[in-house]
Order: structure tokens, then sequence, then C-alpha cells
């Protein structure tokens, strides 16, 4: 793969395309965890006597329609706090200059093309400057015009340090042969990480499922679940699963009679009531002890409805456990993050992802179309 450190840049002007997409409210950024990861790729280019502006998405607004709402000027306002200096924000590509050393230009999606990777787009954003360099591998499974069209087109492009930090944790996860390795995988939909348990059951020794995902497998071997969450669709595929015999199932479960449920009970998994919800579940002494003797630790998704007190002592308990845990630990995940946040110190995981759904195609074995055009091989 193309690398930064091995790019020419030393006075060039930069296309940096990094993933700004935050939570933003009342116009303040909520969390500036992706803007902070995009620094050390915009302080070397500084150090280069580069001359940088950034390209991001933000949201999902409509192609051609400017909203105030899908602005990205929060987003350079905390970024010139971070920097203590003045960001620009261009309205239109036709305003880009490199008058400043780090610049912004508005949301990419306002523009028709991006999403289908239009041919012309993505030729003016790889003409904008000497160097594309992409940096955003939350968005690297998108075939987009700023993600994919304008890293081929480009004279120069490379990945930045955000993406290199990314792959070699991602790669460190789903490569070494450290054993055991436990892999937790939480969610509402055994469809929806169908492909993401397959894969962690080839390099993991055991897999511990959270969420709906937990309540179709318990369905599936038998136990009754009440008015849980369940795809009855997949069944049969849990069932399969299963018999891999590595998936690991709670023994005891948190009930309710529903999510915004006052009461709660734990209860055995056989001991679940027609009229009750499983909203999580107990981390039983046999599975911290596994997380303890784990060499490798790979978790996406909370084991429960964590944001909800009553039913926050699983995900609670699960990242606690993690935290203590010596193995090597590779989060990932918009919600698993949001818990590492309220429940841990982020330090105390090895590496936390900023991909969501790349993360997950990557741990699916998926190819992602912005590190193929790099010229990293999967």
């Amino acid at each position: 793969m193309r690398k930064l450190g091995d790019t020419d840049v030393l006075n060039k002007t930069i296309a940096l395309r990094v993933d700004l997409n935050v939570p933003v409210k009342d116009g303040k950024v909520l969390d500036d965890t992706r803007i902070l990861a995009a620094i050390p790729t915009l302080k070397y280019l500084q150090k280069q006597n580069s001359k940088t502006v950034l390209i991001s998405h933000f949201g999902r607004p409509q192609a051609g329609v400017i909203e105030s709402k899908f602005s990205l000027l929060p987003v350079a306002q905390r970024l010139g706090e971070i920097l203590n200096k003045e960001i620009p924000l261009f309205a239109s590509l036709d305003d880009v200059n490199f008058h400043k050393d780090i610049s912004m230009i508005e949301n990419i999606r306002f523009l028709p093309g991006e999403l289908n990777n239009n041919l012309e787009l993505s030729r003016t954003l790889s003409n904008l400057a000497d160097v594309y360099v992409f940096d955003a591998f939350g968005t690297s499974h998108r075939s987009h015009a700023s993600t994919y069209g304008a890293i081929h087109a480009a004279h120069s492009s490379c990945s930045g340090f955000l993406l290199e930090d990314e792959i070699s944790a991602l790669k460190k996860a789903t490569e070494s042969m450290n054993s055991p390795t436990l892999s937790i995988v939480g969610g509402s939909k055994v469809s929806s990480k169908l492909e993401v348990i397959k894969n962690l059951l080839q390099i993991s020794d055991e897999v511990l499922t959270g969420g709906g995902i937990t309540n179709t497998f318990l369905k599936a071997q038998g136990n009754n679940i009440g008015i849980s969450l369940c795809e009855d669709s997949m069944l049969s595929e849990a069932k399969e699963l299963f018999e891999s015999d590595k998936i690991l199932l709670p023994d005891e479960v948190v009930v309710g009679k529903g999510i915004d449920s006052s009461e709660s009970r734990i209860c055995k998994i056989d001991s679940v009531q027609d009229d009750e919800m499983i909203l999580d579940q107990v981390l039983s002494s046999s599975i911290a002890k596994k997380i303890s003797l784990a060499k490798k630790i790979i978790w996406n998704g909370p084991v429960g409805v964590f944001e909800k007190d009553l039913f926050s002592r699983g995900t609670h308990d699960l990242a606690n456990a993690i935290a203590s845990s010596k193995a090597y630990s590779l989060a990932g995940g918009g919600e698993t993050l949001l818990a590492i946040k309220m429940f841990i110190d982020k330090s105390n995981v090895s590496y936390c992802s900023t991909g969501g759904g790349a993360f997950l195609e990557f741990m699916e074995g998926k190819e992602l179309p912005s590190l193929s055009a790099l010229g990293f091989k999967f």
C-alpha cells in the first residue's frame, strides 16, 4: 500500500480525505475523537511545509441540496480550537485555495456525483492538489468519488497515518496466531453480523454473542425467549453456527416487560416468561475467566441495551473485564466505542477502530475499495 512516509510531500499542496462525520448538536461537536484522529497526519504535513485542504462528508444530505444542518462549519471550528488557528471553510471546489496551511471544503456529499463515483468529480478532486492523501478508514468500504475515484485519478496518492494504524491493528487482530482468541459480537440481528461471525469463528477459539443475536441463538437451542427481539428467519443458520462448538451463550439474562421497563430481574436462560423481553445478559465467572486468560480479544457490539441503566450491567462488566485483561484487544463499531467511553478508560483497550461499516467488512474478509485503490493486497 502506498504510504505517506514514502511519498514526496515536501512543499506540496495536499488534498486530505478524512472522516470528520462526528456527532454535532446545536452547532457544537459532542465527540471529537475522529477529529483528533486526523491530527498526526496533519502535523506531519505541516512539518513538511505542505498546504492541506481537508475533504470530508457529514451526515446524509440530499445531493445538490445545501442544508445548514449538514454543514461542516462546527467541525472546522472545533479543529481550529484544537490547532489554535482559523480553519477556512470553502463553500465550493471553485473557492479552494492554499493561502492557509490548513483549510477545509464544505460537506463533500453536497456535491452531485460523490455517491455514484462520478468520473468528472473524481478528476476534479484529484486535481485540487499535488498529492491526494486518503486517511478516512471509516469510509474505505465505499466506492465514492472522494474515497475511490479520486485516488485512482490522482497523479500521486497515498494513505495517511490513521489508515496505516487501522490496517496494522486489524491485521494484528485477524492474522496473528495468538491463542486463546476470544471474539465478542453483539447487535440486534444475526443477519447483519452473519459473515462477521463466520469469519471470526475461523480465527477465534470462541465467540461470545450479545444482544438480539444471543436471543436468536437461544431460541435456536429451544429456549423460550418470550417477546425478545429475534430473527426467526435465521434460526437454522444459528443452529448450524452453534454446531461449531465455539459459540458462547450466557447462563443468565436480564429481563423486563419492555425496553422502557422500570423493573428488571435476572433469570436463567430457561426461565424467561412468555411476556418478558431479554434486554441484557450476565457476565458469568466462567466467561470472565476466559477474558482474563485470552491472548487476543476482538470486540464489536454491546451485549445489552446499555443506554438504559437497568440493562447496562452486562456491557459494563464486559468492558471492565476487557480493560483488565492483558490480551491484545481491538474494539470497533459506534456502539462499542460509546460503551468504552461510558464505562472504561479508552487507553485500557489496545486499539479502538474509527470505522463502523468498514471495520465490519474488514472482519468479514471483504475487499475495501479505498484500500484496493491504494494498492493494499487482501
